[in-house]
């Protein structure tokens, strides 16, 4: 999951297109980035915390949008904000983020 939102900072593509492709390529049945929302964001950054705690290797430091979305209170599905936005019938992709990237 972390790797796939440095893909997503990095430009490699779309919150959609990330998620497409893991579910295509690798048969998951959802993508990194949803497979995070449902998780929690805040749930994913503490466990950050304490795998970068213990073993002091950047790939387990957030990534700068996780903390961003932190901040700003987007802990995923359960405050219906993520890297997608829950709020209508179907999830879409949050426009906030994609703006802000």
């Amino acid at each position: 999951m972390l790797d796939a939102i440095r893909a997503y900072e990095e430009g490699v593509g779309s919150i959609t297109e990330i998620d497409e492709a893991m579910k295509a390529g690798a048969g998951h049945p959802m993508g990194p980035l949803t497979l995070a929302d449902f998780v929690g964001l805040d749930t994913m950054g503490a466990i950050c915390d304490v795998m970068f705690e213990e073993f002091r290797e950047r790939r387990f430091s957030r990534p700068p949008t996780l903390r961003k979305m932190l901040m700003a209170g987007w802990y995923g599905k359960k405050t219906g904000m993520g890297f997608y936005d829950y709020s209508g019938d179907e999830p879409k992709e949050n426009q906030g983020l994609v703006n802000a990237v």
